[in-house]
């Protein structure tokens, strides 16, 4: 049970940071993020918070091979 709880914590830990990250992107291209529901946001604003999270993953997963060698530590 114990397993299923830390699974649980480890789901609401990565998406506070995915949360955290989505605020963080949507700051820099001057997207007003609201906590909760969005959905006044335009479909050009959406698309570009996701396209700019998408870019700077991509990113950080092509440098963490490049320093590590591997992307699957």
């Amino acid at each position: 049970m114990s397993n299923n709880s830390n699974s649980s914590n480890s789901n609401n830990s990565n998406r506070a940071k995915l949360q955290g990250f989505k605020t963080e992107v949507a700051n820099s291209l001057n997207v007003n993020l609201k906590q909760g529901y969005n959905g006044d946001i335009t479909a050009r604003e959406a698309g570009s918070i996701g396209g700019e999270m998408v870019k700077r993953m991509i990113a950080y997963a092509e440098n963490n091979m490049n320093t590590n060698g591997n992307m699957m530590k």
